[in-house]
């Protein structure tokens, strides 16, 4: 065993010392620079990776209320990390059931602790399918507050909001329901 590591050692030293340094030539300063882009993975483009939480979400047209409330309350960087995360993501239809002025008030700068807070009920740190949840399960949110998992049949329920579709993303997965979750 020590042979084994003397040997790498000594390998590595050697590597190490015979690499040659390639200078560089210097490059000119000019007037026009390019400046880098300003923020988080967000920011990326990359056409040929599966798309992130975020950008599933501004994909689709049954979501733009979401997306809304995402950038209202500075999300979207958050969301678009590695993760992993699940977002029980609701629909505009499941914004449209809340009573009229809920979503415009929510949306209002004044109110982005609350619409943190809900946003967060809907978002797990980790990955939670379908598939192993369990009835009867409660998964702890980030913003505070626990859902319930219930099934019938091949049916899942988060809260009794049923999961209408699943959808793998480079850093999660999101689960379509039709209601939105708030907590209690």
């Amino acid at each position: 065993m020590r042979t084994t590591i003397k040997t790498l050692l000594i390998a590595s030293l050697l590597f190490a010392f015979n690499c040659k340094q390639v200078d560089q030539p210097a490059t000119e300063s000019t007037s026009d620079t390019t400046e880098a882009a300003v923020g988080g993975q967000e920011n990326v483009v990359d056409e040929t990776s599966m798309p992130n939480i975020v950008q599933t979400a501004v994909a689709s047209k049954d979501h733009t209320t979401l997306v809304a409330a995402l950038k209202a309350a500075n999300l979207v960087s958050s969301l678009s990390n590695a993760g992993p995360f699940t977002v029980f993501a609701p629909t505009n239809a499941a914004f449209d059931k809340l009573p009229a002025g809920t979503v415009d008030g929510l949306l209002k700068p004044e109110k982005k602790d609350d619409l943190e807070n809900i946003l967060g009920y809907h978002t797990y740190v980790g990955v939670l399918k379908t598939e192993y949840m369990q009835d009867g399960q409660s998964y702890d949110m980030v913003y505070g507050g626990k859902v319930k998992i219930t099934k019938e049949g091949d049916k899942t329920f988060v809260n009794g909001s049923e999961i209408l579709a699943t959808i793998e993303t480079a850093n999660g997965v999101i689960h379509v329901i039709g209601d939105v979750l708030l907590p209690k």
